[in-house]
């Protein structure tokens, strides 16, 4: 009997006018290297209380979108899609709320400000997923589902896992795994977000990124190429294994890569090909060169502990070129979670601490980025706090 999926798995800054002959990119860049780095004021609530199941913000809007979930006495959830203001993190407007089994999940937003929103129907009388529609709020300003993604033999056991982190690039990667006896399977495919198209749909038959291991997963945009790191069965004293996919012609190459432990995070620099990575076991950071195939590791600042102090989520500002590297028990502060921050030659640029507490530590699932401010949002109670690096 396969088993029942459940989906648990997000500031501007006012510029003041430029001086002299400055363009205001350029004079943004220099204030924001004087403004105070770490977690900011706004913090995004929930509009029912309920923990967050998912978010994305809109790297070319003024709005972000969260799913709000609760458990009920009565054993059902109340479910709740709900977009927020950026600058004041006000609840903008409720989209959908359920009171029934069925649950919500925020995938995230793709191409420009398109927000991909999963919809789990819960049978109750089976206790099993009976549908898996995958809405869409475009634009997410919008304030409402205007259609839903279709892509070729989708069903409801069709789960997806993982999503491209690329705003604003014409084609957006996912990874899935197709949850129905006996053709368990993990596979990738992409998605002309202007023309509506799919690419093939690629099935993962290296034993490191089949089912359920869950690959961690990103976009290389310049070779179309999906970059894997995994490793089926890694606990201690193993290296994660590197998966390359073209998603134009399905030609799949693998390359042995750096650490301790299974991969936790991965961001991929198109322009120059860098992929950066963590590893569970050894507070190391890894940077690998995608067309030589080689790469690096570096210990994360101050770390003594491989294992408690090691990073999770990995994202990329294209803009300022940096990796953002989710750490949450700090090796750089004496209490509370950080964000390391790396160019793509491995050097450490800054530490961004104070998130957390000495009793609260965040996990940095995902590390949701406003480039063009050099700001972000990330998940830490009692909701989502803006921050700025």
């Amino acid at each position: 009997m396969k088993p029942k999926s459940s989906s648990c798995r997000l500031f501007f800054r006012l510029l003041p006018v430029a001086m002299f002959s400055l363009s205001s990119f350029a004079a943004a860049q220099m204030l924001a290297s004087k403004q105070p780095k770490g977690p900011g004021n706004i913090v995004v609530r929930t509009k029912f209380g309920g923990a967050i199941w998912g978010f994305d913000i809109d790297q070319n809007g003024t709005e972000g979108v969260l799913a709000d979930a609760t458990i009920l006495n009565n054993g059902k959830t109340l479910s709740a899609i709900e977009t927020f203001d950026l600058k004041t993190g006000k609840i903008l407007k409720v989209i959908s709320k359920t009171e029934n089994y069925d649950n919500d999940l925020v995938i995230g937003i793709v191409g420009t400000s398109i927000a991909i929103v999963e919809h789990e129907q819960d049978n109750c009388a089976t206790c099993f997923v009976s549908g898996r529609p995958y809405r869409l709020i475009s634009p997410l300003d919008s304030n409402q589902y205007t259609g839903q993604l279709k892509p070729p033999h989708f069903d409801k056991n069709d789960i997806v896992f993982g999503l491209s982190r690329n705003q604003g690039a014409p084609t957006a990667a996912f990874i899935v795994l197709d949850n129905i006896f006996p053709g368990f399977n993990n596979f990738v495919f992409s998605w002309d977000v202007a023309k509506n198209t799919f690419g093939p749909e690629i099935k993962m038959t290296d034993p490191n990124f089949e089912p359920y291991l869950f690959p961690v997963f990103a976009l290389d945009t310049k070779t179309n190429t999906v970059v894997l790191a995994g490793d089926a069965g890694c606990v201690e004293g193993c290296s994660p294994d590197i998966g390359l996919v073209n998603l134009t012609t399905g030609e799949f190459s693998h390359f042995q890569g750096l650490g301790d432990g299974v991969a936790n995070g991965l961001a991929v620099d198109s322009e120059d090909g860098i992929a950066c990575t963590t590893t569970a076991n050894d507070a190391n950071v890894q940077f690998y060169d995608l067309k030589t195939q080689t790469g690096f590791t570096e210990l994360l600042p101050g770390a003594t502990n491989g294992r408690i102090q090691s990073g999770t989520d990995v994202e990329f500002d294209p803009i300022h070129k940096l990796f953002l590297v989710g750490q949450p028990f700090s090796s750089t502060a004496q209490k509370g979670s950080s964000i390391q921050v790396y160019d793509p030659k491995g050097n450490l640029v800054e530490s961004v601490n104070g998130f957390g507490s000495s009793t609260v530590n965040l996990s940095f699932s995902y590390i949701a980025l406003l480039p063009k401010q050099r700001s972000g949002f990330v998940n830490a109670l009692p909701g989502l706090r803006s921050f700025t690096y």
